[in-house]
């Protein structure tokens, strides 16, 4: 895990490095096809560096593990579907959980969790991604899969298969609760940096950032720090930079999932692209849940245009019914943003990952052709 921190270092000579590339040349600029022949976002190699558990299900597994093993599913999961969520207050975000943690129960085997992540790398495939990087709450799958170690070691076996199946690589980002006590996330911690190496790459913390605040959870990212493992908190979603601050500060992020109000606070945001924190920026998910009112009100063209790393992301396709090219569809549509800087976007998403050298390698080489 060595050669993450180097990658990280690495990109932090250069303190503005998507200021410098954001501004192509004019003979780069006329190699650009017309919108009607512009090429197919699906077929950019990407990684994917913010995905959730159950929330990278298929909708139509979800409505068959239900019928299975008999979970109701409210009407918002099924004949509604994609709910509609708005989760900028307490009630929203209640109701968000909520359905998450109902789809999560209709996976009640081992064999229901190895078709989540077999099924989630196929689709990974199908929209250009070469690298996963999936994030998962052990402690809320314990109880039905045998404790915290069976259930990291399931998903860890499950992870192998699925890439020897489809080709995707993935990593396992281990997450901790905002809503659960710091000590939970030591435990959890611990148990991340003893997978360190075998398939276990992060360290992450989720959940409302209003029940919880970062600076709580320093000791336990501090272990995941020494083990090796890249800082992937969530901050500067339902919060302003205040959480953002923290987030660096404290925990020491590597990258930021979301990070969008960092826009908020130039200051803020200079120090973000001067220690090159990448942020997993998810669109649609950003819409869904309230944080903006449309596509086109996601700071994503000021984040690139401050020199900000970004690393798309889908979030929960399961509740917000749109995937990883899409979030690509939307930053060319409503951002303007031209082939060769989707293929920057992707470009960033790749080097902020902790995908090995030759998956990097293969990736890169392959988002130099899909733009020539």
């Amino acid at each position: 895990m060595i050669r993450q921190h180097t990658s990280m270092e690495a990109r932090t000579v250069s303190p503005h490095p998507a200021r410098q590339r954001s501004a192509p040349d004019h003979h780069e600029d006329a190699r650009v096809p017309s919108r009607s022949t512009r090429p197919d976002v699906a077929l950019l190699p990407k990684a994917h560096l913010h995905l959730h558990f159950t929330g990278s299900m298929r909708h139509s597994t979800l409505v068959e593990l239900a019928a299975t093993h008999g979970v109701q599913l409210p009407d918002a999961l099924v004949e509604d579907w994609p709910p509609r969520l708005h989760a900028t207050d307490e009630r929203g975000w209640f109701r968000f959980q909520r359905l998450y943690d109902i789809a999560r129960s209709v996976l009640h085997t081992p064999d229901d969790l190895r078709r989540l992540l077999r099924e989630t790398s196929e689709d990974e495939a199908a929209e250009g991604s070469g690298w996963l990087e999936i994030q998962v709450d052990p402690s809320g799958y314990a109880a039905r899969f045998g404790g915290l170690t069976p259930t990291v070691e399931l998903v860890l076996d499950a992870a192998r298969a699925a890439t020897e199946a489809t080709g995707v690589g993935i990593g396992v980002v281990i997450a901790a609760n905002r809503t659960k006590h710091p000590l939970d996330a030591k435990t959890l911690a611990r148990l991340a940096v003893r997978y360190a190496g075998q398939g276990v790459v992060g360290f992450g913390l989720s959940n409302d950032e209003r029940r919880g605040r970062a600076y709580d959870f320093e000791g336990a990212f501090r272990i995941a720090k020494r083990g090796g493992l890249l800082s992937a908190p969530h901050g500067g979603e339902l919060l302003g930079p205040v959480s953002v601050r923290e987030c660096l500060e404290n925990l020491a992020a590597d990258r930021l999932g979301h990070g969008v109000r960092a826009v908020e606070d130039p200051r803020l945001l200079e120090r973000i692209v001067e220690r090159g924190v990448t942020l997993e920026v998810c669109p649609a998910s950003n819409v869904s849940l309230g944080v903006a009112a449309t596509a086109a009100d996601v700071p994503v063209r000021r984040l690139y245009e401050a020199g900000a790393s970004i690393a798309l992301g889908a979030d929960d396709p399961l509740l917000f019914g749109s995937r990883l090219a899409r979030q690509y569809e939307l930053v060319r549509g409503e951002h303007g943003f031209s082939d060769v800087e989707l293929a920057d976007l992707a470009r960033q998403s790749v080097r902020a990952s902790a995908a090995p050298d030759d998956v990097r390698a293969r990736l890169l080489s392959g988002i130099t052709a899909w733009l020539s």
